[in-house]
C-alpha cells in the first residue's frame, strides 16, 4: 500500500451510524458481540449532546471508512493533571497494515500534548498479542501490576443502594 491516502477527522453527528457499526465490528473481534448494546440515540446523546462525555476520531483509507478511536479525559491525582484515555481503537481487518493505527495513535498523542495531559492510557485484552505488539512498537509500557476492577448492572445498583458499608 505505497500510495495509500490516510485521513483522520473528528466525527460528527452524521457519523453516529458508522460509529455504532464500527463498535459492533470491534465487539465481534473482541469476542464480546452480545455486550455491544449501544444505540444510535445513546451514542448521539453521549458524543454530541448537551454534555458530551467522549470524542471520536474516524480514520479513512483511500476515502473508505477504515477505523475509529473513541477517547475521553480522565484525571491523575498523583500528577494533578488530566489525561487522555483511549476507550477503543479499531481498524477494520482489510485496512490493517496501511498505517492507520499508528496515525490514530499519533493524532491522539498530539491531542494529549496540546491539551496539557500528563498521560495517554488505554487497556488491552491480555490475549490480544497483535495489539500488544503494536502498542510496544510505538513505545507504550504495560502496567502489569494494575488490574481493572468493574462494577456494572446489578452489582452497581446494589452498591449504590447501600447506606452503609
Amino acid at each position: 500500500m505505497t500510495d495509500t491516502l490516510i485521513a483522520i477527522r473528528p466525527a460528527t453527528p452524521d457519523d453516529v451510524p458508522l460509529i455504532r457499526q464500527l463498535i459492533v465490528e470491534l465487539a465481534e473481534y473482541e469476542r464480546m458481540r452480545d455486550a455491544a448494546v449501544a444505540t444510535d440515540a445513546a451514542l448521539r446523546e453521549q458524543l454530541f449532546g448537551a454534555q458530551p462525555v467522549a470524542e471520536v476520531l474516524l480514520g479513512e483509507v483511500d476515502g473508505q471508512p477504515a477505523g475509529f478511536a473513541l477517547f475521553f479525559h480522565n484525571f491523575s491525582t498523583f500528577l494533578g493533571q488530566r489525561g487522555l484515555y483511549l476507550e477503543d481503537l479499531f481498524v477494520r481487518p482489510q485496512f490493517r497494515g496501511a498505517g492507520l493505527g499508528k496515525r490514530l495513535m499519533a493524532t491522539l498523542a498530539r491531542l494529549a500534548v496540546q491539551r496539557g495531559c500528563g498521560r495517554f492510557e488505554w487497556s488491552v485484552l491480555d490475549w490480544n498479542t497483535p495489539s500488544i505488539g503494536f502498542y510496544r512498537s510505538i513505545g507504550a509500557v504495560g502496567m502489569d501490576e494494575w488490574t481493572v476492577q468493574r462494577l456494572q448492572g446489578d452489582a452497581l445498583h446494589a452498591l449504590a443502594a447501600r447506606d452503609e458499608l
